[in-house]
């Protein structure tokens, strides 16, 4: 008999939009059509339901013993570092013999980038050589107060820079600048002949609604759909899954260091 996989317990920002869990559980549906027979949960720290500690619990009394908790997370910043693993942590404390592994936050990653571009093409940006050297990007980001956060988003940006596009900026919807429409404005400052708009978040709410009023305010030409339950979010998921089950080193603790 083939040892039981441990469940997937996806962990969500939440949100008082009614989008944001409607999508995070879209893209949990992609998940789970991707890896048939893998238990696969969602939880979120806020706003919505399960909260992480109810999502463990159902967890633990259904017979699960080993659980990898997913953030879906996009950088390194104050919940994965802070949030997450107290919540695990006391969960474990109440929950005896279940064994949690956490798995890393989604970014960067190559996965991501081609997201990004899937959305920007469905919003009717045309993607080839030609157009990509005419056109300025600005990734638009949720913001934190992080250093290590915004550093990510500043070296996502640079590195897309190299695919072809004739600039790629960074900015954030809060806690760090610039702001979506000073990244436009300052593109075409610069004699930048098309702008478009990718939004490097999930799921729809506050922060991703400001981005699409900056992005209007200063007259983008393109701005794209936030990344939600893109295929290529889906696998990133389950790679982050796969890595974190096969280290069993792998505790709430992790994402602390």
């Amino acid at each position: 008999m083939s040892p039981v996989s441990p469940a997937l317990l996806v962990i969500a920002h939440g949100s008082r939009d009614p989008r944001h869990a409607a999508t995070v559980h879209a893209l949990v549906g992609r998940v789970r059509s991707l890896r048939p027979g893998l238990r696969v949960e969602t939880s979120f720290l806020d706003f919505n339901g399960p909260t992480v500690s109810q999502a463990l619990a159902s967890l633990c009394l259904s017979g699960v013993r080993e659980v990898v908790a997913l953030p879906l997370l996009l950088t390194r910043a104050f919940h994965a570092k802070a949030d997450i693993p107290a919540v695990l942590a006391e969960a474990g404390t109440r929950l005896s013999g279940l064994s949690v592994r956490v798995a890393d936050v989604l970014g960067p990653s190559p996965l991501l980038v081609a997201a990004l571009e899937r959305r920007l093409a469905e919003a009717g940006l045309g993607l080839t050589p030609a157009e990509r050297a005419t056109t300025g990007v600005v990734l638009a980001s949720a913001g934190s107060s992080d250093p290590e956060a915004i550093a990510v988003i500043a070296e996502i940006a640079r590195e897309w820079r190299h695919t072809g596009w004739c600039a790629v900026r960074p900015a954030f919807a809060s806690a760090a600048l610039p702001r979506t429409e000073d990244a436009v404005r300052a593109l075409r400052a610069e004699g930048v002949r098309r702008v478009a708009v990718a939004p490097y978040v999930i799921a729809p709410g506050r922060l991703p609604d400001r981005i699409a009023a900056g992005a209007a305010a200063s007259g983008a030409d393109v701005v794209a759909g936030v990344l939600g339950a893109a295929p290529e979010l889906a696998r990133l998921l389950l790679r982050r899954y796969d890595a974190a089950a096969a280290d069993p080193a792998r505790r709430p603790s992790a994402l602390t260091a």
